[in-house]
């Protein structure tokens, strides 16, 4: 994102980049492993049937053994909330904003860290069922309980946990939370709005804490949250051990640029969006996820993929967004204020990995054996998610370092537009583009480049 940068050094405070939203899902593979059976039209789960077997759990005490293990996780789940007297609902509109719920439960007890609030309701989930002679898997409403809480590494963050099996987990993180957090620990000093910074101290060392986010033991700390969410997992699989297998569901990757002048960024946001929408062809959609085209600069014929732009205007400006598939490419205006204004100058989203390679070894294969094969959702591939979205977003910006942003004739004349002050009496601007536009164009006439004119030619 040189070209970007450099075109408009003057203007720029600073830039950021890095992890914005990340959710996590684990699961137990061990529990969830089998095979499809066509003559029952369902997934027969062997994990869950040697489960109830070393547990010495008949078939026909597999319903009330699911619903009192369901309880008690329920129960245990909830237990240090209630201790602390913190809020524990549980919400029959399956619809309502939950995050929102909680984070007005925060700031209405004024929790500036721990643990805030449990919420629970009915949900459709993946679970089991006993048919015949086999567990098989389907959809069926599961008891979900959401954890939030402001978690001193972390940040604000939520994690819920399916209260019967296979006990799913999904964790939402969020980046800048997580460097606001960091910051504070540093004594870096910061300005805040929403999910973006409009000022930092020193950007560099910010970059550098945001960086230490990729250094992080994954798998300890998400099977730390894993453990609070179910404090009974080791005691349920004491006779059949089974980990988490933590992937990474969605991530998206942000690089800010903080401009000094709201003024600048709002004049300069809508010829982004111009240029984003009307000079940047499905070719150039695919190079930004850096996918090859071909050298007539089209689109591969083998490539069956979708490639989608479109523009949203939101209450806060407008977006820009680039679609190839699951994974998307964006930006927009995220914050004005009088410490500097952001402009979120790209944000990629990945989703299906499947588009994406990555240099590594085959799971259980030698470890000499290295080559660009598929990335893969878990996390052992975090990092070269963020080394693709990073990629992504320089190749977006510097594409839109290519906008015509010089002043057109209106901004050019907008100073003898307005009213003046002139021998003591106000006098109005010149309408150059209203009733003067024909005296104008009289007084531009070559006939009077050399002699000039006089009230008697113009009245003519």
């Amino acid at each position: 994102m040189e070209k970007f940068i450099h075109k408009y050094r003057e203007e720029i405070n600073g830039t950021l980049s890095g992890f914005d939203r990340l959710v996590f899902r684990g699961s137990l593979r061990r529990l969830n492993f089998g095979y499809w059976d066509p003559n029952l039209q369902s997934r027969v789960v062997q994990g869950m049937e040697q489960y109830l077997c070393l547990n010495h759990i008949l078939f026909k005490g597999y319903l009330d053994h699911v619903k009192g293990v369901s309880q008690k996780v329920k129960q245990a789940s909830v237990k240090p909330f209630e201790k602390q007297g913190l809020p524990v609902q549980f919400w029959r509109d399956r619809g309502a904003d939950k995050e929102q719920i909680a984070r007005a439960i925060a700031a209405e007890r004024k929790v500036e860290s721990g643990l805030v609030c449990a919420l629970s309701s009915m949900e459709l989930s993946p679970s089991f069922e006993h048919r015949g002679t086999h567990i098989v898997s389907r959809l069926k409403p599961c008891q979900i309980v959401y954890q939030y809480q402001i978690h001193p590494p972390v940040g604000w963050m939520y994690a819920r946990i399916q209260t019967s099996f296979p006990f799913n987990i999904p964790i939402g993180l969020n980046g800048r939370e997580w460097l606001a957090r960091q910051m504070n620990r540093e004594g870096l000093k910061y300005r805040q709005q929403g999910n973006c910074f409009v000022w930092i101290e020193d950007y560099a060392q910010a970059q550098k804490l945001m960086e230490q986010q990729l250094e992080i033991n994954w798998a300890d700390l998400l099977n730390g949250f894993g453990g609070q969410l179910n404090p009974l997992h080791e005691s349920l699989f004491e006779h059949y051990q089974t980990d988490y297998y933590w992937t990474c569901y969605q991530s998206a990757w942000a690089t800010d640029m903080v401009f000094a002048e709201a003024g600048f960024l709002r004049r300069l946001m809508p010829l982004l969006v111009r240029h984003g929408v009307l000079s940047f062809s499905s070719a150039d959609v695919m190079r930004y996820f850096g996918k090859k085209v071909n050298p007539s600069g089209d689109v591969p014929a083998s490539f069956n993929g979708t490639l989608e732009t479109d523009l949203k205007r939101r209450q806060q400006g407008e977006r820009v967004q680039y679609r190839m598939n699951g994974n998307s490419a964006k930006f927009y205006d995220q914050a004005y204020s009088e410490w500097g204004s952001v402009l979120r100058g790209s944000a990629t989203t990945i989703n299906d990995v499947e588009d994406f390679r990555v240099y590594r070894t085959i799971a259980g294969g030698p470890e000499d054996d290295l080559r660009w094969r598929p990335m893969r959702k878990g996390i052992a591939d975090l990092h070269r998610r963020a080394e693709v979205s990073q990629k992504a977003n320089e190749r977006l910006l510097n594409a839109l370092a290519g906008v015509d942003d010089s002043r057109s004739v209106e901004e050019l004349t907008a100073d003898m537009q307005k009213q003046v002050q002139w021998s003591n009496r106000k006098v109005r601007g010149l309408r150059p583009w209203a009733e003067d536009k024909q005296l104008l164009t009289a007084i531009n006439q070559g006939d009077f480049l050399i002699n000039g004119f006089r009230n008697r030619d113009l009245q003519i």
